[in-house]
C-alpha cells in the first residue's frame, strides 16, 4: 500500500503510516538528539526503520513504540538501537581518489613541511562518520605508504569516530568482502590485508592505528575536546543534518582543527552559505577546506 510500511512481529500486524502525527514526533526527537533531519517527503524511511524496531521488539503500535522511545528506563539504548537503523551507510575502500591524491601532494607537504624543524613529529587525523571504517583504514594505508617513503621519523593516529556501534564494530573486525575492495589497488591488497575463508583481514599494525569510538556530532559536551587534530574526512554526512545542527558541528570542526589544518567533505558538498571561516581551496579533481593560520583580517597584512 502506497505511503505506508507494512511489519510482522509473530502472529502480529502492524502499520507505519507516514500521516501518522507521531511519526512525525519520532522525526523530530531523532533530529534533537542526533542533527539528522529527514523531510515530509523521506518520512517513509522513517517509517521504515521504525517498523524494522517494532518488529524486534514485538510492538504493534506506533504509539507503544513511541513510548519505548520516550519513557526512562530503556529509551537510551532503544535510541540508539533506532539511530544504528538509520545511519547504515555505504561506503567502500579507495572511495574518493582525488581526496587520497591531494592528501599526499598538498596536505602532508603543507602540514608537516613548516615543522621540520620542530620536535612534535606526530599527526593525528579525524575521520567522522567513518561507518563500517574503510575510510579510516584506507587513510591509514596511504599515510603509512607516504611516512614510509618520504616523511621518515614521523607518526600518526587516526580517529575514527561514528553515531552507529554496529558500523563500529564491523569496523574494529576489520574483516571485508571483495565488494567493498573493489576500488583497491594490488599493491595495497596484497600488502595489507591477509586473505582468509574468502574474507580479506586488514593486518594488525594497520589496525593499531586506528581506534574507533562512537561519537554523536551534536553533542556539544564531546566535541569541545577534540582539539589539535591536522586533518578531518567527514565524507556524506552533514548532508542529512538539519541547517542549525549542520552549522554548530562545522563550528565545531573549525575550532578543533590546528591552524592550517584541513576539512574534507563529500564530493558533491558545500559549506556555502553555512560557514565563511573555512577557506575554499582547490586541487586536482575536487576541493576541501583550510583553517587559515592566520585570521582572515590579517591574512593579507605585512
Amino acid at each position: 500500500m502506497a505511503g505506508m510500511a507494512t511489519i510482522s512481529a509473530g502472529a502480529t500486524q502492524a502499520l507505519v503510516s507516514v500521516t501518522d502525527p507521531l511519526l512525525a514526533s519520532i522525526r523530530d526527537l531523532i533530529c534533537r538528539i542526533s542533527g539528522i533531519f529527514f523531510p515530509d517527503n523521506k518520512l517513509y524511511f522513517v517509517a521504515d526503520r521504525c517498523s524494522r524496531r517494532m518488529r524486534a521488539l514485538h510492538v504493534s503500535s506506533l504509539a507503544e513504540y513511541r513510548d519505548r522511545l520516550s519513557i526512562r528506563g530503556g529509551k537510551e539504548a532503544e535510541i540508539t538501537s533506532l539511530l544504528g537503523e538509520i545511519t547504515v551507510g555505504e561506503t567502500c575502500f579507495f572511495r574518493y581518489l582525488p581526496h587520497l591524491e591531494a592528501l599526499r601532494n598538498v596536505v602532508l607537504p603543507a602540514i608537516l613541511l613548516p615543522r621540520q624543524k620542530q620536535s612534535f613529529t606526530h599527526l593525528r587525523v579525524w575521520s567522522a562518520g567513518c561507518s563500517t571504517g574503510e575510510e579510516a583504514y584506507t587513510m591509514a594505508m596511504v599515510l603509512q605508504e607516504e611516512f614510509a617513503r618520504s616523511w621518515p621519523g614521523w607518526t600518526f593516529e587516526i580517529l575514527a569516530t561514528d553515531l552507529n556501534e554496529s558500523s563500529l564494530d564491523f569496523a574494529r573486525q576489520a574483516t571485508y568482502s571483495d565488494y567493498t575492495l573493489r576500488n583497491t589497488p594490488l599493491y595495497f591488497l596484497q600488502k595489507y590485508f591477509r586473505k582468509r575463508g574468502g574474507l580479506y583481514h586488514v593486518i594488525e599494525p594497520i589496525r593499531r592505528q586506528v581506534s574507533f569510538t562512537r561519537l554523536n556530532l551534536v553533542d556539544d559536551s564531546k566535541m569541545l575536546f577534540l582539539k589539535g587534530i591536522d586533518f578531518i574526512v567527514c565524507s556524506n554526512v552533514l548532508i542529512y543534518f538539519g541547517g542549525d545542527a549542520k552549522r554548530r558541528v562545522i563550528q565545531h570542526f573549525f575550532n578543533n582543527l590546528l591552524p592550517g589544518g584541513y576539512f574534507f567533505l563529500g564530493h558533491s558538498e558545500s559549506l556555502f552559505g553555512v560557514n565563511d571561516d573555512f577557506k575554499l581551496v582547490n586541487f586536482s579533481g575536487g576541493t576541501a577546506y583550510i583553517k587559515p593560520a592566520r585570521p582572515m583580517a590579517l591574512a593579507g597584512a605585512r
